[in-house]
This record gives C-alpha cells, structure tokens and sequence, in this order.
C-alpha cells in the first residue's frame, strides 16, 4: 500500500518564525495565503510607477493624516493568510501598526496593482479579502488599463464590483472623498 502525500498548511506564527529565523534567504517577496507560501514575481516599471504616484503624489498628500498608508506589508486576515497588498489605507493609529499586523477590522481599502499578478489577485486575494468582511479593494489592471472597484462584502462574495477607465474618474465607497483620475494613475 502507498502512501498518500500530506498537505501541510503553515500559519501565520510559523510563517513569521520561519523569517524571523532566516529560512527565506535574500529578497525575495513572499506572501501566505490560505496557508500556502507563494512567490511573489519582481515589480515592473509600469507597477512601481503606478504605485509611487498613487501613495506619493496623490493618497500621502491627501490622507496621511487621516489614514495610516502602508506599501506592502502584512495584513493579518486570519491564522492561515497574510498577504502583504501594495498599498492599505488602514486606521488612523499613533503607533503606525508598529506593535501589531493591521488585521481586517483595521483596513478601509486595499488596492493591489497588477500586470503580471492579474489572475492571482482575481482568484485568490481579492476573494480572500471579501471573505475577511474587508470593506473596499481596488485591482489597478494595467494590462487592461483600469480600475476594477469591490465593495460592499456579503456572505464572503463582493457585492459591487465597478470598473474605471481612462477618462474616468474612480470613487472609493468607504472613503468619500477619495476620488482619482484612472488616467492618472495609469500614466
């Protein structure tokens, strides 16, 4: 008789041991999600862009007074997940998070960028995210050049899901004054 192969799924202690002990050498970006360790691919030009001008030119600017902005780091969903989004807009703390991981309860909106991580970010992390009870999250396609907007999370599904193109004009649903132009973003 053979034996059949174990899936193993990490939590997120033992993932944060496992890099607080050195076990993940070098630069790599890693995410875990739904108990599963991935590799995270490098970032694009397009990517860093997109990302340097929505926290520097127009959310940091805007909101940093208002919102704790975080780039890639850890929100804590639950003990088998803690992807690390691109940007969160998360609430106001005087610590900065800087005792503990921003769990869903925390965040406001989440927005991912994506050109080569489209298909990842749809299938899993936007889902993960809705199913976390996570207000508001925002898929920056820049293969498709918009801005697809979820909100309003019930029974772990978004329940508005908006797209944005250029020329058009995204609004957050949580943050009322939080209105960009896609262009803009897009370059």
């Amino acid at each position: 008789m053979s034996a059949k192969p174990v899936e193993y799924r990490i939590n997120a202690s033992q993932f944060e041991r496992m890099d607080e002990a050195g076990i993940f050498k070098g630069n790599v970006r890693l995410e875990l999600l739904e108990g599963s360790i991935y590799d995270l691919p490098p970032i694009s030009l397009l990517h860093a862009r997109c990302e340097t001008y929505l926290i520097g030119r127009f959310l940091a600017p805007v909101f940093s007074r208002r919102f704790n902005i975080t780039h890639q780091q850890p929100i804590r969903i639950d003990d088998f997940s803690e992807p690390q989004p691109d940007i969160a807009l998360l609430r106001w703390r005087d610590d900065f998070y800087h005792y503990a991981i921003p769990t869903p309860e925390d965040v406001l909106l989440i927005i991912e960028v994506a050109d080569s991580t489209v298909e990842t970010d749809c299938s899993y992390k936007i889902p993960l995210y809705a199913k976390a009870g996570i207000a508001e999250s925002w898929l920056v396609n820049l293969s498709e050049e918009q801005i697809e907007l979820f909100a309003t999370p019930a029974n772990g599904v978004y329940q508005t899901n908006i797209t944005f193109r250029r020329g058009d004009e995204a609004q957050a649903h949580t943050i009322e004054d939080l209105i960009i132009s896609v262009s803009d973003v897009l370059g």
